[in-house]
């Protein structure tokens, strides 16, 4: 049986506890992951913004959760929220539900804050996670600001989350966005990239790729200092360019420290 992508109450701590033996065990090992500013977390409601890296497979969000994990506990882990098409596909549904995703919605968000929790997200959702391999040190929201809207209206801090090296576990020749469009899934799937990949041990495929072998690419992790706006509130929520300037503040921070990790 599937799993309510919209249930709050299927985090499965034995789930958790095996996928942390797998991340210690495989994933951290193979692409000697390193995660840097846990102590920088304060406690309660908090809104975690990352950069969106390798597909389907994203390993760098499972190494910064095992950190987390470590440092403050199953209550510091976050619940992430995720776009409802992957997250209801078989297998990946099954997955990752028990480990905490849900539907990315306003509404799955405010009852997240209101229970005191944390929450992960990734702006730049499928641009992102799909961008072309020459753009992998970049942060591409594609002009996505609905993250931070989220964070004024429920009055949240932004906790910013910068992975470098995860999109080298596989290589995106092209995002292919004039074949989304004619294919139609930018309509129906609200998938704007239908890529070109290469990937182990399926070679070139064309589509998002299915599970793959990454390649063992180095991840380092950095975790930012909580950034706090001046105005919160639903007002603030509602002023696109009050709202611009603090997206604008967020995305300049993140871009400075991958860059600074890539050097």
């Amino acid at each position: 049986m599937p799993y309510d992508i919209d249930n709050l109450e299927q985090r499965d701590p034995k789930r958790i506890e095996l996928a942390l033996h797998f991340i210690e065990k495989v994933l951290i090992p193979w692409h000697r992951g390193e995660v840097r500013g846990v102590e920088r977390v304060p406690s309660g409601a908090a809104l975690f913004v990352g950069n969106h890296n390798g597909g389907l497979m994203t390993p760098d969000t499972f190494i910064f959760c095992r950190a987390i994990y470590r440092a403050h506990g199953l209550d510091g882990v976050p619940y992430g929220l995720g776009h409802e098409v992957p997250l209801s596909m078989p297998i990946l549904n099954q997955l990752v539900v028990p480990l905490g995703a849900v539907r990315a919605c306003d509404e799955n968000a405010r009852r997240l804050f209101d229970l005191g929790r944390k929450v992960l997200v990734y702006p730049g959702g499928d641009e992102d996670a799909m961008r072309p391999f020459r753009h992998r040190n970049r942060i591409v929201f594609g002009g996505r600001r609905g993250y931070i809207r989220t964070a004024l209206r429920h009055s949240v801090p932004i906790i910013p989350v910068v992975a470098a090296g995860a999109h080298s576990t596989f290589i995106v020749l092209d995002d292919l966005r004039w074949l989304a469009r004619w294919l139609g899934v930018d309509r129906r799937l609200r998938i704007k990239v239908w890529p070109a990949v290469l990937s182990f041990p399926w070679g070139l495929t064309v589509g998002p790729p299915p599970f793959y072998v990454p390649f063992p690419s180095k991840i380092r992790i950095e975790i930012l200092d909580p950034i706090h706006f001046d105005r919160v509130g639903p007002e603030a929520a509602a002023d696109a360019a009050y709202v611009a300037a603090c997206a604008a503040r967020v995305e300049a921070a993140m871009q400075q420290t991958l860059d600074r990790l890539v050097a």
